[in-house]
């Protein structure tokens, strides 16, 4: 896998007008990298801000303060008509609800084919209905029904249609904000290993945004965990699931059910009481590549716990 930095997010905060004198701190000074060909999950409970940080990357809310970098390129200062059609090609966003995101009035030929006539990615109107029937056909839909209306489809169907739409103009990034949890169960395998088909494909990086923790572990390559619009723990997911430091993310994992009815017999809920000094310092590293939000006079004591974590885990193995 490529380690060149597509995207870069750096001081990120957001911060929304309640109401007089006061302000919802949705996203609070995150940083994150994103990597070439990488999905990276961004995952929490509802509410801690993992959407919003999404919707400032595409650039559908103005950060209250800090810098996002695209390719090198600090996307604020993206003005012109031209540069911010490149900016909208390059990066796309599949919503989280695909009832209310698709045009109820637009025949799905349409809905898909708009992206492609913006961008003039067609050289007539015959070329673009093609290029809107093999997209179909790629997401697994009849590309027959390209006619059809959005109320005409399943929720499972039109998730594939938003995620045809943004697949239209080729883009290098896309923000899966929740795209799978409005979905059954069952449907939502079938679309997540449809994105993990596309990505390998078309070499996509993904920002895939979910609370939920089993099909993030199945599809990112590293995850970061927010709680009140702060990230408080991020690295290889592999790692972060199996030796987790910060309170949160422990907690947060100890509510993953197990498939092994025994094992969710005996499994221990963890519940979390936001302690004093939780939300305080800035990322350290613990180790290569895995970090926790602390002051730098705590991260001995994560060394340790670290340490301690792989020494039980060894013992269990033995």
């Amino acid at each position: 896998m490529s380690r060149n930095s597509l995207l870069q997010v750096k001081g990120l905060k957001k911060f929304f007008a309640r109401a007089e004198r006061t302000e919802v701190k949705a996203v609070n000074d995150i940083s994150f990298d994103i990597f070439e060909g990488e999905t990276l999950g961004l995952v929490g409970e509802s509410g801690c801000g993992k959407t919003t940080t999404g919707r400032c990357i595409v650039k559908l809310y103005r950060p209250t303060a800090g810098k996002i970098y695209f390719a090198g390129r600090d996307i604020s200062t993206i003005k012109s008509k031209k540069e911010q059609l490149g900016f909208r090609r390059n990066v796309q966003m599949i919503f989280q609800d695909p009832y209310a995101s698709l045009d109820p009035k637009k025949k799905v030929l349409d809905i898909i084919g708009e992206g492609i006539d913006v961008h003039h990615l067609s050289g007539s109107r015959e070329d673009r209905d093609r290029q809107v029937r093999e997209l179909l056909e790629t997401v697994g839909l009849n590309p027959e029904h390209a006619g059809r209306y959005p109320h005409e489809f399943s929720g499972g169907q039109r998730q594939r249609i938003g995620i045809a739409r943004a697949l239209a103009v080729k883009p290098k990034l896309i923000i899966c904000d929740e795209p799978i949890s409005a979905l059954d169960v069952s449907i939502q395998a079938q679309i997540v290993n449809l994105l993990k088909k596309l990505q390998k494909e078309r070499n996509l990086t993904y920002l895939f945004i979910a609370h939920d923790l089993s099909m993030v572990k199945y599809i990112s390559d590293r995850v970061a965990v927010m709680y009140r619009g702060s990230i408080v723990e991020s690295g290889e997911t592999a790692e972060v699931y199996r030796r987790p430091l910060h309170r949160y993310t422990r907690s947060l994992l100890s509510a993953i059910p197990h498939a092994d009815p025994y094992k969710e017999i005996r499994r221990s809920r963890i519940i979390y009481q936001n302690h004093e000094g939780d939300l305080s310092g800035g990322l350290q590293e613990i180790e290569t590549s895995h970090f926790v939000l602390c002051k730098e006079n705590q991260i001995e004591t994560y060394k340790e716990q670290l340490k301690n974590a792989r020494k039980n885990q060894a013992a269990e193995t033995y």
